[in-house]
Protein backbone atom coordinates (compact mmCIF):
# COMPACT_ATOMS: atom_id res chain seq x y z
CA UNK A 1 0.00 0.00 0.00
CA UNK A 2 1.38 3.23 -1.33
CA UNK A 3 1.02 5.97 1.46
CA UNK A 4 1.20 9.70 0.49
CA UNK A 5 2.75 11.79 3.42
CA UNK A 6 1.33 15.35 4.42
CA UNK A 7 3.12 18.37 6.09
CA UNK A 8 1.05 17.70 8.81
CA UNK A 9 2.75 14.06 9.77
CA UNK A 10 6.21 15.56 9.19
CA UNK A 11 5.81 18.32 11.22
CA UNK A 12 3.97 16.14 14.43
CA UNK A 13 6.94 13.63 13.69
CA UNK A 14 9.85 16.36 14.63
CA UNK A 15 7.91 18.26 17.29
CA UNK A 16 7.51 16.50 20.37
CA UNK A 17 4.86 18.85 21.86
CA UNK A 18 2.92 18.09 18.90
CA UNK A 19 -0.44 16.46 19.96
CA UNK A 20 -0.38 13.89 17.46
CA UNK A 21 3.40 13.66 18.02
CA UNK A 22 3.32 10.16 19.17
CA UNK A 23 0.52 9.01 16.58
CA UNK A 24 2.41 9.64 14.06
CA UNK A 25 5.43 8.69 15.25
CA UNK A 26 3.86 5.13 16.27
CA UNK A 27 2.31 5.21 12.69
CA UNK A 28 5.84 6.10 10.92
CA UNK A 29 7.72 3.32 12.97
CA UNK A 30 5.12 1.05 11.42
CA UNK A 31 4.90 1.84 7.95
CA UNK A 32 9.20 2.29 7.53
CA UNK A 33 9.37 -1.57 9.16
CA UNK A 34 6.61 -2.51 6.86
CA UNK A 35 8.32 -1.53 4.27
CA UNK A 36 4.93 0.35 2.70
CA UNK A 37 6.08 2.91 -0.09
CA UNK A 38 5.67 6.36 1.31
CA UNK A 39 5.77 9.61 -0.54
CA UNK A 40 4.73 13.17 -0.71
CA UNK A 41 4.94 15.94 -3.60
CA UNK A 42 7.57 18.44 -4.20
CA UNK A 43 4.81 21.14 -2.57
CA UNK A 44 4.76 19.06 0.48
CA UNK A 45 8.36 19.06 0.63
CA UNK A 46 9.07 22.91 0.29
CA UNK A 47 6.28 23.52 2.59
CA UNK A 48 8.09 21.05 5.63
CA UNK A 49 11.15 22.18 5.46
CA UNK A 50 9.77 25.86 5.71
CA UNK A 51 7.79 25.28 8.80
CA UNK A 52 10.66 22.79 9.94
CA UNK A 53 13.44 25.64 9.88
CA UNK A 54 11.24 28.31 11.06
CA UNK A 55 9.17 26.58 13.90
CA UNK A 56 12.48 24.10 15.49
CA UNK A 57 15.57 25.25 13.33
CA UNK A 58 18.09 24.19 11.50
CA UNK A 59 19.00 20.96 13.20
CA UNK A 60 15.46 19.56 12.47
CA UNK A 61 15.98 20.61 8.95
CA UNK A 62 19.12 18.99 9.11
CA UNK A 63 18.20 15.39 10.16
CA UNK A 64 14.52 15.67 7.98
CA UNK A 65 16.93 16.46 5.16
CA UNK A 66 19.26 13.43 6.18
CA UNK A 67 16.93 10.59 8.17
CA UNK A 68 13.40 11.25 6.61
CA UNK A 69 13.91 11.85 2.85
CA UNK A 70 15.99 9.07 2.16
CA UNK A 71 13.43 6.74 2.86
CA UNK A 72 10.53 9.19 0.45
CA UNK A 73 10.04 9.37 -2.54
CA UNK A 74 9.36 12.50 -4.02
CA UNK A 75 6.99 13.71 -6.61
CA UNK A 76 7.99 16.76 -8.66
CA UNK A 77 4.68 19.02 -9.52
CA UNK A 78 3.78 19.81 -12.95
CA UNK A 79 2.57 22.74 -14.10
CA UNK A 80 -0.73 21.05 -14.84
CA UNK A 81 -0.93 19.77 -11.84
CA UNK A 82 -0.20 23.04 -10.33
CA UNK A 83 -3.48 24.68 -12.13
CA UNK A 84 -5.57 21.53 -11.53
CA UNK A 85 -4.69 22.68 -7.65
CA UNK A 86 -5.40 26.15 -8.31
CA UNK A 87 -8.62 26.03 -9.69
CA UNK A 88 -9.58 23.78 -7.02
CA UNK A 89 -8.60 25.80 -4.54
CA UNK A 90 -10.50 28.79 -6.43
CA UNK A 91 -13.40 26.77 -6.53
CA UNK A 92 -13.70 25.81 -2.98
CA UNK A 93 -13.84 29.55 -2.21
CA UNK A 94 -12.46 28.75 1.35
CA UNK A 95 -9.70 30.50 2.70
CA UNK A 96 -8.36 27.33 5.01
CA UNK A 97 -8.01 25.12 2.19
CA UNK A 98 -4.38 25.36 0.78
CA UNK A 99 -2.60 24.70 -2.42
CA UNK A 100 -0.21 22.32 -1.20
CA UNK A 101 -3.41 20.11 -0.20
CA UNK A 102 -5.22 20.92 -3.40
CA UNK A 103 -2.55 19.53 -5.28
CA UNK A 104 -1.58 16.70 -3.21
CA UNK A 105 -5.55 15.66 -3.29
CA UNK A 106 -5.40 15.68 -7.44
CA UNK A 107 -1.84 13.70 -7.84
CA UNK A 108 -2.90 11.32 -5.13
CA UNK A 109 -5.61 10.83 -7.07
CA UNK A 110 -3.98 10.40 -10.51
CA UNK A 111 -1.06 8.03 -8.80
CA UNK A 112 -4.12 6.03 -6.88
CA UNK A 113 -2.77 6.62 -3.30
CA UNK A 114 -6.10 6.33 -1.23
CA UNK A 115 -4.22 6.72 2.02
CA UNK A 116 -1.95 9.55 3.83
CA UNK A 117 -0.42 9.28 6.48
CA UNK A 118 -1.84 13.32 8.15
CA UNK A 119 -2.90 14.98 10.80
CA UNK A 120 -5.48 16.96 8.67
CA UNK A 121 -9.31 16.53 7.89
CA UNK A 122 -9.37 17.98 4.47
CA UNK A 123 -7.65 14.81 3.31
CA UNK A 124 -11.25 12.62 4.63
CA UNK A 125 -13.26 15.20 3.09
CA UNK A 126 -12.11 14.43 -0.05
CA UNK A 127 -12.46 10.59 0.61
CA UNK A 128 -9.00 9.60 1.51
CA UNK A 129 -8.37 7.23 4.30
CA UNK A 130 -6.19 8.91 6.76
CA UNK A 131 -3.54 7.17 9.37
CA UNK A 132 -3.16 7.02 11.87
CA UNK A 133 -7.47 6.82 12.38
CA UNK A 134 -9.18 9.25 14.16
CA UNK A 135 -11.93 8.86 16.06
Amino acid sequence: MSVFVDTSAFLALFDADDAGHERIRAQWTDLVHADSPLWCTSYVLVETCALLQSRLGLAALRLFDEDVLPVIAVHWVAQEEHREGMAAVLAAGRKNLSLVDCVSFAVMRARGTRTALTLDRHFVAQGFEIVPATG
